[in-house]
């Protein structure tokens, strides 16, 4: 049988995202970001193109690393301004029947237990179409914001992010029963109060003694969603995450980390193919080669340099701005993103890389390949990196929007079907039941949030 190839939209609730400068497009409309139509639009193509999901990406914090200060990023729209993702959901998921949602929080600078409540809010608001994707920061300038000198070192990040799991599944599985709201009109009982438990929890970071807010919603715990592949990301991935998002601009590089996350799962005791991975691409379609080459070179008239590299400056924790354009990058290790970094020093010891190389390539979806062409010729390109990396499908990111989305509904998604690589029709049920089947309503043991179920 043909495996099929999974989408989900790459974006975020700001201008341009990882494509910084082609915001000047003529095209491009990102810069209506803070406008429903524009989100209302978005959702309605993923959901005529059937993609899996419209993956949200979010930074708290501000990209001051370039030249030290955050400059570069406002003059660039580099991921600032930016909004609170959450709050797009709600109106995109009455426009939409299928679309899951993935959105990222930051949990270091989330206290969990108005957290829990505002991810079940948005699960039943959706009717189990949510998605969380577990992050832990990256920015300093997110630490100062929130009252800190700066952010904690990366490995103890995750430390205190295992047991604000701990507390989450302890609200979200264990505190009503399945059957705690009655909803009794003739005796004017609505829950059972023997049938919702207090979560007492005292650990390093978090004390709670308190009642889930919610009533259980379909998933209870949403869709967990995890992008760290540093070692550290990697172990937590394999506790906690149902789907992986990953970036690198190879095969290469997205191979051994796909290897990685799954041995990490079967060590501790997942089964390794029960975890969905997504890597990260850009395509630029056309009708032909020409027409799909001239719109490639359009849209590279439009890079920003400076806002590529005030990109990578956060994301590495390296100020490119000290750097000849010339100079090759060799690796540094800090408190920052590691793998982004490993991305473009270390990860492939065949490709060396200048700061103008990486602006170059940065300046169009981000660290991720780039694919141009027919769609033939892309569905060619796509089924050769699904072959070469194992990964289960693609985080689709936009040169311009919504014009890449449309593309890909319209022109690639038709000849993926062609070849049997991608679904006629979605699935029934939550976001987890579409991605795993009908049996996968709610997290199942070994995941640990399991043991934490009435």
């Amino acid at each position: 049988m043909t495996t099929q190839i999974r989408f989900n939209a790459f974006a975020m609730n700001c201008v341009g995202h990882q494509s910084p400068g082609l915001w000047t497009h003529p095209r491009d409309r990102s810069s209506d970001y803070n406008r429903l139509p524009y989100w209302l639009h978005l959702a309605r193509t993923l959901e005529r193109g059937r993609f899996d999901g419209l993956f949200l990406a979010d930074v708290l914090g501000v990209y001051d690393v370039y030249g030290g200060t955050p400059d570069a990023a406002l003059r660039n729209a580099t991921q600032v301004p930016v909004n609170d993702p959450m709050l797009l959901v709600s109106a995109m998921a009455a426009v939409t029947e299928h679309l899951g949602f993935g959105v990222t929080c930051t949990l270091s600078y989330e206290p969990p237990y108005p957290f829990a409540r505002r991810m079940s809010t948005l699960d039943h608001l959706t009717e189990g179409r949510i998605g969380w994707n577990v992050v832990t920061g990256y920015l300093d300038s997110a630490a100062r914001g929130m009252g800190k000198d700066n952010q904690k070192a990366h490995d103890d990040r995750y430390d205190v992010a295992d047991e604000y799991m701990d507390v989450v599944y302890k609200l979200w599985e264990g505190s009503w029963q399945d059957d705690a709201v009655v909803r009794d009109r003739a005796r004017g009982i609505f829950a059972d109060p023997s049938k919702v438990h207090r979560v007492q929890h005292e650990g390093e970071n978090y004390r709670l003694d308190a009642i889930h807010l919610s009533e259980p919603s379909p998933q209870r715990t949403p869709l967990l969603y995890q992008a760290g592949t540093s070692p550290r990301g990697r172990a937590f991935a394999a506790r906690h995450a149902e789907c992986v998002f990953m970036s690198g601009p190879s095969a290469k590089i997205i191979a051994a980390r796909v290897a990685a996350i799954r041995a990490a799962a079967a060590e501790v005791g997942r089964n390794p193919a029960e975890i969905l991975i997504f890597s990260l691409m850009t395509v630029i379609l056309g009708e032909t080669e020409a027409e799909a080459a001239a719109k490639h070179a359009e849209y590279r008239r439009h890079i920003n340099h400076e806002g590529a590299l005030t990109l990578m400056s956060g994301w590495t924790g390296v100020d490119f701005s000290t750097y000849d354009l010339d100079q090759e990058v060799r690796h540094v290790q800090n408190e920052a993103g590691r793998s982004a970094m490993d991305n473009i020093s270390r990860a492939d010891p065949d490709r060396v890389w200048t700061v103008r190389e990486i602006a170059e390539h940065v300046g169009i979806g981000g660290i991720g390949p780039l694919l141009v062409g027919t769609p033939d010729k892309v569905a060619d390109d796509i089924e050769t990196w699904i072959e070469q990396t194992g990964v289960d499908g693609l985080n689709l990111a936009f040169a311009v929007s919504p014009e890449s989305f449309e593309d890909i509904a319209d022109l690639l998604v038709p000849e993926l079907v062609r070849r049997g690589r991608y679904k006629e029709a979605y699935q029934p049920g939550t976001l987890r039941q579409k991605l795993f089947g009908r049996g996968h309503a709610r997290l199942t043991a070994p995941h640990p949030a399991a043991r934490f179920r009435c």
